[in-house]
């Protein structure tokens, strides 16, 4: 598929490319630009930017295969808080979201459906039934679902006036300095590598606050290993600092702990993509699994108003590094 048209209005980029392509659902144009499929005066943007009036789109993708319905499948599901308008999972690391390229099973959207089949009249995307937000694919823990459309727009509102606070654990390579501070720094596409974030000049303003809150002093990584029942490497291996941050990001950027923690060059242990593995052992043997964990939302029930917090306990491997 290729085409080529200037944004009527101003406008996300994943609606402007659905009302330029009208054989494009908004999912399938999400995914388009997601894959790196569209550009922006030449330049490779975020679904949700917003795009000026008169700038010139580029879509260069091969044609889309047929897609089927979401199916729905019985998978069970870590259930921390359900009412007639909500449901709030823990969500394991390697479980995906919603479907994407090369992904329609197996997904918590999939297993939504079978669970609260009704959340597929919250919101207007086929494939995320009633999905306010994401987490990366080896990202585990907190995820809200609306189970109706009033409690969609609801924490949708929320989380577009930013008054949801999130809070994420991430054990990181090295001995994390400063032991508190705030990242401001710009994400955006890389331009070297489309699936990838990075700190570009150009990029959405990003701010993500983080303190210390353990660290592990030259331990043997191996034990470490060991510890979460994973292959040894062969041969000895350098003594390594570990450090266990806390993470509240206060705008919600792709990537963003990732990205900005890998900034101050302290990456997320098992993240490949963003440098952990290239001197870390423990990250090599761990990886595709990363160390990062929503541990807890607070936001307003989106049809009473009353405060809610939520947990999800710290999984198995983070439990392991101690």
């Amino acid at each position: 598929m290729q085409a080529r048209f200037q944004a009527a209005r101003s406008d996300r980029l994943d609606k402007l490319v659905a009302a330029g392509a009208p054989s494009l659902t908004r999912s399938a144009a999400r995914k388009l630009i997601e894959a790196g499929h569209v550009r922006v005066a030449g330049l490779a943007r975020d679904p949700g930017d917003v795009i000026r009036a008169g700038a010139w789109i580029e879509i260069d993708a091969p044609d889309p295969e047929p897609a089927g319905p979401l199916a729905a499948e019985n998978i069970p599901l870590r259930i921390l808080f359900e009412d007639d308008a909500l449901l709030v999972i823990d969500k394991p690391a390697g479980m995906v979201v919603h479907p994407g390229a090369g992904v329609t099973h197996g997904t918590v959207a999939n297993a939504i459906l079978s669970y609260a089949p009704e959340a597929a009249g919250a919101g207007d995307d086929q494939d995320r039934p009633g999905i306010v937000h994401r987490l990366d694919k080896e990202t585990s823990g907190v995820l809200l679902i609306a189970r109706t459309e009033a409690a969609l727009r609801g924490l949708q509102a929320q989380f577009k006036a930013r008054q949801i606070e999130k809070t994420y654990l991430a054990w990181c390579v090295g001995d994390v300095q400063p032991a508190t501070g705030l990242i401001d720094k710009p994400i955006g596409r890389d331009p070297g590598h489309r699936q990838r974030m990075a700190i570009v000049n150009d990029g959405r303003a990003a701010q993500t606050a983080f303190v210390v809150t353990e660290r592990l002093k030259q331990v043997d990584p191996r034990r470490l290993i060991e510890a979460l029942g994973l292959e040894l490497p062969a041969g000895a291996v350098p003594r390594r600092d570990y450090s266990l941050v806390r993470a509240q990001p206060r705008t919600g950027r792709t990537h963003q702990i990732r990205v900005h923690l890998a900034s101050l060059g302290f990456p997320v242990v098992g993240d490949a993509v963003y440098g952990a593995t290239r001197h870390d052992p423990l990250s090599k043997a761990l990886t595709p699994r990363h160390l990062l964990h929503a541990s807890q939302l607070r936001f307003a029930h989106p049809i009473t108003g009353a405060p809610m917090t939520l947990h999800a306990a710290m999984p198995a491997d983070f439990l392991s590094m101690n």
